[in-house]
């Protein structure tokens, strides 16, 4: 493989030579690209690529005759050869056809006098590549893992959950990484515009606006964006980025177009040099000739008639005219352009050489240039003084001393010594500038005479240290002073001189150059390293700070070369070389050179590396005979590139070559290569790029159709291979060509050929096709809505491609129509893809939560596939599965609908048909949806309700669109649905009144837990409610069997109140959950809406109105059955039937009411029933009360004055009295009664829920039991009451008013008439009876007495 050089001796190589090759093994070592002309670095754009060539084209030779293993035949072997040597001659053609279209480039790019930088072009985002992809795929990854430090809440989580899960795992955004249109910025405003909707819908918080909120979450996005990323580093990397796509050097320029057209370094060098490029004047030279060559070219063309073939024979003597009239602009605007050497008028700006792409120094040129104070060294050198040889003049006893300085400094002194032993050892340090510094030692000696002033110098030596010189001691002569009779002086001294850090090599050489160093001769150079990629060439004189000359190695390449004839001095030689400059040096010694080379070669940064030569190439300079060199420079570089090979593309005619398809050439690797950089450019040439391809069409007559008409080629042809392509890059050229080939003059060229024209209609044949094919496939050309306006603009440009000709607009109806045929395609586009999605969802799903089932699946699908037996495939997916993946098929269905809504509506602001056609693309969708919902639901078992999920989640997406709304496929949903609602209101009504019949025969009235009173808001497909079962085909239709109710057993530990019966609970909770659920249904169609809610109002009215019918009749069975005698103790069964009145009574305000003008026409109903039932009920157990305390006034009664049984008493009484302690009588049935109403009021005080109802009966009850007692005493006015009779009624009345007053019955109800009648009746009594008993009561009274008080307690 041969290694690029800039060296004389590239053409030279003695392989070569000495073999005898052909003239194309040097193609061998370039890279061959697969498509000749086509790869962005084609025909010679790589080394690496070279090496594997170069080995295959090894001549069949005798050395490697043995290892080659022997062919079939040799026709086989000659034709393989001959295919072998015809690509090497297509690849060495493409070769000499990139570098002849260097060649104008280099031109261009060296003196524009047409085209400028743009400044004005949209910055371009750097691109998200499928390694940073993944990146921020774990970046975010490890935030919603809790392994940052960001703290969040939980709303921005879930918003980061929710983008992570739909746009960074997407594999539309893994297509359009792929494709080069994904940027950085793009993933930002998808995350913004997908929260906005998030933060909008937040409630109100007082002092946090959802402005702050929605920047504090962009914060955050960014920080998880960034990583462990520096920011400060990311800013000043992007504005460096976004400043070099701004704007170009020379130097950057030339470099780029190295890298398009495959061209080495040194070929760039060679051809810099024997171009002139650096030379103004001959740069405006070439172009003169280049102008005169191409009217002289038009005028052969009238001449001749050999015109290109127009659309129009009138436009022949057009064309003649336009080729002058672009010949006479370059011209003019030649004209214009300073003929100064040098001059800064188009000198484009300079930036400083790097190792990489990026931009360190945005200044002008003259500000890179160093100047001699830029180079500064600082030494640092030691100077120890050992002895002095040669004193003999000297008595013993004299004393000696030195001093030591460095020109320019400061003068240090050693100590005194005797001069029969001058020894010091003295060390002087010193720092200086100079690089050839100079150091002076003297010797002195005491004057010993009076009236000197000063001592007597003996001798003096100065030296001129090098970093190089020897460190250790040596000994120097001294030059003796005068009237010295010691003349051989000697002094032993080591002068160490430190090199600096930034001084890299030094050392004398001979040098010559172009611009610095003209004349040869030896100097002391310094290779001097200014900053981390500037380094500098020195030359000092002695005693100077600042380098006499200097050489700036930017861009410079430094090899080994042969003696140059002419040049006495020096032996071995080596140059640096550059566009424009070669300065060649010579050292003494081999060993230096290389060490020179060596240091050089790190300095200049070039990739060549530079191999000392082998000993036959060496040759001697000062033995040989050679020629003097006495031609120009320009001679010398024009040798060189001959040398090369390089002449043919130097000195060629520019108006001999079709400028046509070297640009379209030139323009097509350009593109490749822009497309390849680190920007999303979406098919946008870089400033820089149009900069040249300006030039280069002005420079060379490229017409501006013919340019437009290859990039649109060049750009369809990679965005029907999936780049992706700004639509308005595509719109902008062909509204170029469209205008031009209808006669327009976008340019002001008004021919227009017949290759133009069909090139023009073939083109739009296929952006028609490309523009269609993109919105049917919208939603992955355009992911989430990017690139921004693409598909505005697609719209926007399909409209503009259907035009007939570029005046008359098409009709709206004929743009609607294709794209609503683009969009039916789309929908099924889309939803063939979405159902494969599903399918794969689902079965990873499978795999996850049932490996061994789905393993034998996967091995049953697989024999059932291969036996082609469909039956068998529909048989293994279950109904319910098969409803699952239908419910999973309508979330992504949903999900793809409102990401339409989100990222693509915007085009209504420009098409106001869009949003209609997309509605219709929308029905179109759900359509396609329609057919597998169907054939899902149809293979469900009858009256089974796991559909009504599905119903629930399609319905809420659709009734919150306005435009899908009642629409086609939400009408046919409705259709579907409609019947199995109606199916399942029926079976619940028929169950409900089916366990209301049997609950209540079998009831047991045992209080049970509510499930109602906290549970209003149950969705009964979701939760363990009882199902209908199916009704048997044989059994005749009537009501369902219904299972018994059991509530779900998370529900038990919530409720701690009794409440009902079983049955009336169970009847509440169901109606309350069908009601709920029904009402969860979300119902489009308002009537029929309103028919399930006035149908399930009057069924919940019914059932309660049973309820209450059976549970009166129960209570009136139940007090039938009790005891009338103070026995009688309130049983649990009637508080919980007074229970069941009032959740009846409650529910039925929920359950049975009507909104939206029924004035609770139901409620009202069933409300006066619960009334009247209650008061009925009350009745009803006061009236046993009553009868409980007329049994106790019966039994008093036999002690009524008069009769037979009361004397008798009285008498038997009397007589035993006077024998035993007879107990009082009555006081046991006052204690039993009492004891009776107590327990009674605290049973239905602690068991009855209602206190409206406790007071009511206690009211009733007090006022009835008085009344009794009042009715009894009326009976007996002429009577006086018995001591026995007057004692239980004081002690009934007594306890019966305490108690209740104790239970909340109001004073003016105690103190009725009534009661008031019994006190005075009583306490008349009481007196008579004291009179005449004297004492009989025993401290019973009427009296209120605290006594009493604590005795009954």
């Amino acid at each position: 493989m041969l290694d690029p050089s800039s060296s004389e001796e590239e053409s030279e190589e003695l392989v070569e030579e000495e073999s005898g090759k052909e003239p194309l093994a040097p193609a061998a070592a370039r890279l061959s690209p697969s498509r000749p002309g086509e790869g962005p670095g084609g025909g010679g754009g790589g080394v690496a690529g070279g090496g594997g060539s170069a080995g295959g084209l090894q001549p069949g030779g005798r050395g490697s005759s043995a290892a080659r293993p022997a062919s079939p035949s040799p026709s086989v072997a000659s034709e393989k050869e001959k295919d072998e040597l015809e690509r090497l001659q297509r690849e060495e053609e493409e070769r000499k056809k990139k570098l002849q279209l260097y060649v104008f480039v280099m031109r261009c790019i060296a003196y524009p006098f047409n085209a400028k930088q743009p400044t004005d072009m949209a910055r371009r985002q750097q691109k998200i590549s499928k390694q940073q992809l993944q990146t921020i795929k774990d970046r975010f990854q490890a935030f919603l893992n809790g392994e940052t430090q960001i703290v969040a809440d939980e709303a921005f989580i879930n918003a980061v959950q929710s983008y992570y899960e739909v746009f960074l795992k997407s594999d539309r955004v893994a297509r359009m990484v792929q494709s080069g249109g994904c940027s950085a910025n793009d993933s930002r405003e998808v995350f913004k515009k997908h929260i906005e909707k998030r933060v909008r819908s937040l409630p109100e918080i007082d002092g946090l606006s959802k402005e702050t909120v929605l920047s504090s979450w962009m914060a955050k996005f960014d920080a998880i964006y960034r990583g462990e990323e520096d920011p400060r580093k990311q800013q000043a990397r992007m504005t460096a980025s976004a400043a070099s796509e701004l704007i170009l050097s020379k130097e950057q320029l030339y470099e780029m177009f190295q890298n398009i057209l495959g061209i080495k370094k040194f070929e760039h060098q060679l051809l810099y040099n024997a171009c002139q490029l650096d030379n103004p004047d001959e740069q405006a030279a070439q172009i003169r000739r280049e102008l005169d060559g191409r009217l002289q070219m038009a005028e052969q063309i009238a001449k001749e008639r050999k015109f290109p073939k127009f659309v129009s024979k009138e436009m022949e003597n057009m064309y003649i005219e336009e080729l002058k009239s672009s010949v006479n602009l370059l011209m003019a605007n030649l004209e214009s352009m300073p003929v100064s050497k040098g001059g800064s008028e188009f000198k484009l700006q300079k930036l400083k050489r790097s190792h990489n792409t990026s931009i360190i120094d945005m200044g002008e040129e003259n500000e890179n240039q160093l100047s001699k104070s830029d180079v500064v060294l600082s030494f640092s050198l030691e100077v120890v003084i050992m002895e002095v040889q040669g004193l003999k003049s000297l008595a013993p006893n004299r004393i000696v001393y030195c001093t030591m300085e460095v020109e320019g400094g400061e003068k240090l002194q050693t100590d005194q010594a005797e001069a029969s032993k001058p020894t010091w050892g003295t060390q002087g340090d010193f720092t200086t500038t100079h690089a050839l510094p100079a150091v002076k030692v003297k010797l002195f000696t005491e004057s010993t005479g009076v009236l000197a002033l000063e001592d007597k110098e003996l001798g003096r030596v100065v030296l001129h240290p090098t970093p190089n010189s020897p460190k250790q001691s040596e000994w120097h002569k001294m030059t003796v002073s005068k009237n010295c009779p010691d003349q051989d002086l000697k002094i032993k001294l080591a002068v160490r001189m430190d090199k600096p850090q930034n001084m890299k090599h030094s050392g004398y050489l001979w040098a010559i150059g172009k611009n610095v160093w003209k004349r040869w001769k030896k100097r002391f150079f310094v290779l001097v390293q200014v900053s981390q990629y500037t380094f500098a060439m020195c030359s000092y004189r002695e005693k100077k700070a600042e380098p006499q000359e200097l050489l700036q190695l930017d861009g410079y390449t430094v090899d080994y070369t042969d003696p140059q004839p002419g040049l006495d001095g020096g032996r071995t030689f080596f140059n640096a070389v550059k566009e424009g400059d070669t300065v060649i040096f010579a050292s003494d010694d081999e060993q230096d050179r290389i060490l020179w080379v060596q240091a050089m070669y790190r300095a200049t940064g070039q990739s060549h590396k530079p191999v000392p030569p082998t000993q036959v190439q060496k040759l001697n300079a000062k033995g040989g005979n050679v020629p003097q060199i006495d031609a120009p420079i320009s001679q010398f570089y024009a040798d060189r590139a001959q040398k090369h090979g390089m002449d043919e593309f130097i000195s060629s005619n520019p108006c001999n070559f079709d400028h046509a398809s070297l640009f379209e050439m030139v323009q097509r690797l350009t593109l490749d290569h822009r497309l390849n950089d680190s920007y999303s450019c979406l098919g946008w040439f870089s400033p820089g790029q149009v900069f040249v391809l300006d030039e280069y069409c002005a420079r060379n007559g490229v017409r501006g159709c013919h340019r437009h008409l290859c990039y649109l080629r060049d750009l369809l042809e990679r965005a029907e291979n999936g780049a992706m392509i700004d639509p308005t890059l595509l719109h902008y050229s062909f509204a170029f060509c469209a205008s031009h080939v209808h006669g327009n003059r976008p340019d002001g060229i008004g021919t227009v050929t017949v290759d133009e024209k069909e090139r023009f209609e073939e083109i739009k044949e296929r952006l028609r096709v490309l523009l269609e094919n993109q919105i049917t496939h919208f939603r992955y050309c355009f992911p989430f809505g990017r690139p921004e306006g693409a598909l505005k603009a697609t719209l926007s440009l399909l409209e503009r491609v259907l035009m007939k000709d570029i005046v008359t607009p098409v009709p709206q109806e004929e743009v609607k129509t294709v794209i609503r045929k683009c969009l039916e395609q789309a929908a099924l586009v889309n939803y063939t893809r979405l159902s494969e999605y599903a399918k794969i969802e689902g079965k990873k799903r499978e795999m996850y939560e049932h490996p061994v089932f789905c393993l034998a699946s996967q091995v049953m699908d697989l024999t059932i596939q291969n036996q082609k037996d469909a039956e068998n495939v529909g048989r293994l997916v279950t109904p319910a599965k098969k409803l699952e993946d239908t419910i999973r098929l309508a979330e992504l269905v949903i999900e793809v609908l409102q990401q339409n809504e989100e990222h693509h509506a915007e085009v209504s602001s420009a098409f106001a048909w869009w949003s209609d056609l997309m509605v219709e693309h929308a029905e179109t969708f759900l359509s396609l949806f329609a057919v597998d919902m169907d054939a899902a639901l149809e293979v469900q078992p009858p009256d089974t309700w796991d559909s009504f999920p599905l119903f629930q989640l399609i319905n809420d997406s659709l009734r919150s669109d306005y435009n899908l709304c009642n629409g086609k496929f939400h009408k046919h949903l409705q259709d579907l649905f409609a019947p199995l609602v109606v199916r399942y209101v029926d079976l619940m009504e028929s169950s409900i009144a089916q366990s209301i019949h049997r609950g209540f025969e079998r009831e047991s009235w045992e209080p049970v837990k509510s499930l109602t009173s906290n549970l209003p808001n149950v969705n009964l497909p979701n939760v363990n409610l009882p199902k209908v079962p199916n009704l048997p085909v044989n059994i005749p239709l009537g009501i369902p069997q219904m299972p018994s109710f059991s509530a779900p057993s998370w529900m038990a530990a919530i409720y701690d109140s009794d409440n009902g019966s079983g049955t009336s609970e169970d009847m509440f909770w169901k109606l309350d959950a069908l009601q709920t659920f029904i009402r969860d249904l979300h119902w489009p169609e308002e009537e029929f809406g309103k028919h399930l809610e006035q149908r399930l109002k009057l069924m919940a009215s019914d059932m309660i109105e049973s309820c209450v019918k059976r549970t009166r009749i129960a209570f009136e069975v139940k007090l039938q059955k009790t005891s009338r005698s103070t026995d009688f103790r309130v049983p649990q069964s009637i508080c919980t039937m007074f229970n069941v009145m009032v959740d009846a009574k409650a529910q039925s305000t929920k359950l049975c009411s009507m909104e939206m003008g029924q004035e609770h026409q139901y409620h009202s109903k069933i409300d006066e029933l619960i009334e009247e039932t209650v008061k009925e009920m009350i009745t009803l157990l006061v009236a046993k009360f009553v009868t409980i305390l007329e049994g106790v006034l019966a039994k008093l009664s036999r002690y009524d004055e008069g009769t037979l049984f009361s004397s008798f008493l009285s008498f038997t009484v009397k007589a035993a009295s006077k024998y035993v302690d007879v107990p009082k009588p009555g006081m046991d049935v006052a204690d039993a009664y009492v004891t009776f109403v107590r327990h009674s009021q605290d049973v239905l005080r602690d068991k009855v829920n209602e206190e409206m109802y406790i007071e009511r009966l206690f009211d009733q009850w007090y006022t009835s039991s008085m009344s009794v007692v009042c009715t009894w005493l009326t009976d007996r006015m002429d009577l006086q009451l018995h001591i026995y009779q007057l004692k239980t009624l004081i002690r009934i009345v007594k306890k019966t008013y305490r108690d209740f007053r104790l239970q909340g019955v109001l004073d003016s109800t105690l103190n009725s008439k009534t009661y008031e009648t019994i006190r005075n009746r009583l306490t008349v009594e009481e007196a008579t009876a004291s009179v005449s008993e004297g004492g009989g009561l025993q401290g019973i009274t009427m009296k209120d007495s605290d006594e009493e008080d604590e005795e009954d307690d």
